[in-house]
Formats: structure tokens, C-alpha cells, sequence
């Protein structure tokens, strides 16, 4: 599967029937999910060169073609035990944030398309904060697959691809930096990101919501509220294209 030939359309329709396609993908027999939207390809895993000193869960690279990508052992990651290699696994080819990376994964199953209500995000019990690595929770069939974090597994393991707060920090304050700004976000690691770096920045007004959905019922609101149906007290909307509930 090669998802750089996938149309604008197709990506459109996507975001338009508020759907997502999740590839399914198996870690000791346990399913997982993936958005499509952050495939390039999937292979089958070959030979790893070690890199020295990098983080535990990643092997190392290779180089397939003529890009060389760095290789993250998700068994090792998501159960903390070094994993014995079996044949025919496979290797996820990402596409997402400018970086090149690999996931090791013991099987893929297949690609379902879903509604975005359908996906329901994990509590508390299951998602503590900050460290949670799981997106939502999606029924497919009679199956329960939990949809990972890929940009937390990523900054879990090379902290310097996120957002740098210090860089931002040095820009000094901004004028107009109580007007409100929307941030809709589903991912915990995102939004507490952008959260960041927006404080660090100097604004201080930032309204969080956890999908589309609470962003639009927020802003129909605030539109009754107005008399005249502006929207003036919002400065800024910082959204997701794809969210639960309802795209961005």
C-alpha cells in the first residue's frame, strides 16, 4: 500500500463524511490502529543498523531506497520488553511531521474506514493525562482497536522533535495577548504542545476542546451570545482537519 498516490479528493471526501481510515495492525495478537492519513507504505521488515546510544525502542536504520529511516521497535516501546524478531514482520512507513520513520509491528491486518463518532476517547482509568499513547478507542466488527499516538511515541523517544518551547521564549511578549484563541486538538501531547508554546509566546487566553465537535457547539454559542452572529471575540482557531466527533 503506497498512500502518496491517494487523490486530494479522496483526502476531501474524507474530511466531508467526517470518516477516517484506520489501518489495523496486530503486537502479541493485541490490534492497533493507525490513521492511514500518516501512511506511505508498509513493507516487510528487513536488516536494522544499530545506531549507538539511541533510546531503547529504536533499532536503529535502514535505508530501502534512497531515504534512510529510523526504525522504532513498537513492541519494545508499548510493553518495555525487548521483543524476539519473527519472520515476516512488517515495517509501517509513516508520513507525518516531516520525519522519516519505520514501526516494527508483528502483523498487518487491513484498512477499515470509520465515523469519527464511532471512535470514543479512552477515560482516565485508561489515558493518565499526559502519558497516555492512545487517541481513541474504535469499534471495528466485533473487534476493540486502540488508535495510538504516533506523535507522543515519537517524542517520547526524540524529545527534540517536538516544539521548542525555548526558541519561542526568546521572542519576547506579544501585544494583543489576551484575545482568545481556540484550540482544537485531539491529541493530549498536541494540545498540550501548542498550549505551551502559545503561553510561552504571551497568550494567555487559550480555550481547549477535545474534538470538532465541542469547538463548533462553543462557537454556536458564542455567535447567540453576540446578538448580531460575529464571532469578534475570537481572535484565533487552531484545529485538527481530522478530530472525533466532528472534523476540523
Amino acid at each position: 500500500m503506497n498512500n502518496s498516490n491517494r487523490g486530494k479528493s479522496e483526502i476531501l471526501l474524507e474530511s466531508g463524511t467526517n470518516e477516517i481510515e484506520i489501518m489495523e495492525f496486530t503486537i502479541y495478537d493485541e490490534l492497533y490502529g493507525i490513521n492511514v492519513a500518516k501512511v506511505k507504505e508498509i513493507m516487510m521488515a528487513s536488516k536494522v543498523k544499530p545506531i549507538p546510544h539511541s533510546h531503547p525502542a529504536v533499532e536503529g536504520i535502514f535505508k530501502p531506497r534512497d531515504k534512510v529511516y529510523t526504525v522504532v521497535d513498537l513492541p519494545m516501546y508499548l510493553t518495555g520488553k525487548e521483543s524476539d524478531k519473527q519472520d515476516k514482520e512488517i515495517f509501517i512507513i509513516t508520513n507525518f511531521n516531516r520525519l522519516h520513520m519505520a514501526f516494527r509491528v508483528h502483523t498487518v491486518v487491513g484498512i477499515s474506514r470509520v465515523s469519527w463518532k464511532a471512535i470514543q476517547k479512552p477515560d482516565k482509568t485508561l489515558n493518565s493525562g499526559e502519558e497516555g499513547i492512545a487517541t481513541g478507542i474504535a469499534q471495528l466488527g466485533d473487534d476493540l482497536v486502540t488508535i495510538l499516538d504516533f506523535e507522543k511515541i515519537v517524542s517520547d523517544i526524540s524529545p527534540e522533535t517536538g516544539i521548542q518551547l525555548d526558541s519561542i521564549a526568546k521572542m519576547g511578549t506579544r501585544a494583543r495577548n489576551e484575545i482568545p484563541i481556540m484550540l482544537a486538538e485531539d491529541s493530549v501531547l498536541l494540545s498540550k504542545m501548542i498550549t505551551e508554546a502559545l503561553l510561552r509566546a504571551g497568550y494567555t487566553n487559550v480555550l481547549k476542546f477535545n474534538n470538532g465537535e465541542e469547538a463548533w457547539n462553543y462557537l454556536g454559542k458564542m455567535k447567540e451570545k453576540s446578538g448580531d452572529g460575529s464571532m469578534q471575540e475570537i481572535g484565533l482557531i487552531i484545529t485538527d482537519i481530522e478530530m472525533p466527533k466532528m472534523d476540523g
